[in-house]
């Protein structure tokens, strides 16, 4: 409860900045979370799916509840009361297939049935299943499978939510990514201008040929073009964003200002914390993952069910035993077979088992099915676990090579303009070299952003180990 009020404090901080007088909003990866996890429809959803199994259990626990039940009647023709009848019944289930009741019966009238007691009668009775139903039944089996299958609710509801969480916050570092190639054209369009400013002074006093003015001229078009191109990325990104960002009645935030990230990719916790991940989760055995952990709980399921099943070979044999004692008379209970008793033997036994052969055989394949689904969530763990750990690998080198790279093409820009303040280079030169400065900046930015998204798959897989 503390961390919810603290997730709504926050959420309340964030958005009540959209209605005033603000131009714009900024908005972290930690508090994108926090408000998606606790706020999102899916979330919300996921969560509910675990209370519907809970109350599964809780249904399937009212097989063994107590049942009273209680008749009162009375028929009466031509002035002939045929029978009057009070009766009040207790009815209790037990784990092991055994029924108890109890009763008290009440019977009088003129037309009564010879097998009928008149009066008032107690009754204490067990019915129990010799053969079918005495390892195991219908009930039992029902709330077994029940916890079964919360667990694998459970599993399954958690790994959605990562799965959303993960999509979340590759969306918010894809905002991010478009955000730095905006700011990163702008700054490329502010240096042109003042270039293009600079070069028409130096034509009004003769130091340059006028075709300098149209080189400069030509490239802050180009770079205005770029810039308005990113604005676009990161606009379309923002409305990918809000797609999260939902109120706590479940209502979508309509944006009444622009929002920008409070995060930037060279500050997040992933570079410091990729090595540490990947060794983790080197040492992590697939069978603790949330999804292999599913199809273990349906295993047990389908195993409770083949048990189940199997007792359908089995012949029914049911043995009912009542004791009677008549109101107002002391109660004699042994021997039990002397007096005041009802017995009964039940016998039923299919003769080709068919149905029962066909059913078990059913539940037998259900479970192979089962073994094989395992096995490829198993080696797709793996898989997905090598993948993003080389991805990670190979981005974090190539990340080092393209900064490098990245400072080798800064360095020739600033010789050339140094030469080019010496008459020995040209506009064009320096723009050639300005314009490969920036793609080496951008493709810098696009690889953290590949990083970035690699490092986010395997930190929301390491969510999905039980640990």
């Amino acid at each position: 409860m503390k961390n919810r009020s603290r997730i709504i404090i926050i959420f309340t901080l964030l958005f009540s900045q959209l209605f005033s007088a603000q131009d714009s909003l900024r908005i972290s990866a930690q508090e994108f979370i926090a408000i998606v996890k606790a706020y999102h429809p899916l979330a919300i959803k996921y969560q509910l799916q675990n209370s519907i199994a809970e109350s599964e259990i809780t249904r399937a626990r009212g097989n063994f509840d107590p049942v009273l039940g209680g008749k009162l009647g009375e028929k009466n023709i031509d002035g002939v009361q045929y029978y009057r009848q009070k009766n009040l019944e207790l009815g209790i289930p037990t784990w092991y297939g055994i029924d108890l009741t109890a009763s008290y019966n009440y019977l009088d009238g003129e037309k009564i049935n010879n097998s009928d007691t008149k009066g008032g009668l107690y009754q204490f009775g067990i019915t129990i299943p010799l053969a079918k139903n005495l390892l195991y039944d219908k009930r039992r089996a029902m709330l077994e499978q029940a916890k079964y299958a919360l667990k694998m609710t459970e599993a399954e509801q958690a790994v959605l939510t990562n799965d959303l969480l993960l999509e979340a916050e590759n969306t918010y570092w894809e905002w991010v990514k478009n955000f730095e190639i905006y700011r990163l054209q702008q700054r490329a369009v502010a240096i042109n201008k003042s270039r293009l400013e600079l070069t028409k002074r130096t034509y009004e006093f003769g130091e340059r040929p006028a075709i300098d003015t149209v080189e400069a001229a030509s490239q802050l078009q180009s770079f205005q073009l770029q810039e308005r191109d990113a604005f676009l990325n990161f606009v379309k990104s923002t409305q990918d964003l809000q797609l999260f960002l939902w109120k706590d009645n479940q209502e979508m935030y309509d944006m009444t200002a622009m929002i920008y990230p409070a995060d930037r990719m060279h500050n997040s916790e992933a570079y410091s914390n990729f090595e540490m991940l990947v060794q983790h989760m080197e040492a992590q055995d697939p069978d603790r993952h949330l999804s292999v952990l599913y199809y273990f709980q349906k295993g047990n399921i389908l195993e409770s069910e083949k048990r189940l099943k199997w007792q359908s070979f089995l012949p029914k044999l049911d043995f009912t035993y009542n004791f009677f004692n008549k109101e107002n008379y002391q109660a004699d209970y042994l021997p039990l077979f002397d007096n005041n008793f009802q017995y009964g033997l039940k016998l039923e036994i299919p003769v080709f088992q068919r149905e029962a052969k066909a059913n078990y055989q059913i539940a037998k394949i259900k479970i192979e099915q089962n073994a094989l689904d395992t096995q490829v969530k198993r080696r797709e763990i793996e898989t997905k676990i090598q993948t993003y750990k080389n991805e990670i690998l190979n981005y974090h080198s190539q990340i080092d090579i393209a900064r490098n790279n990245l400072t080798n093409y800064q360095r020739l820009l600033q010789a050339e303009e140094t030469r080019y303040s010496n008459g020995e280079s040209s506009l064009f030169l320096i723009n050639s070299r300005e314009n490969k400065m920036i793609d080496a900046q951008e493709k810098f930015i696009l690889l953290n952003n590949k990083f970035l998204k690699s490092y986010n798959k395997l930190k929301w897989m390491k969510e999905n180990f039980q640990f």
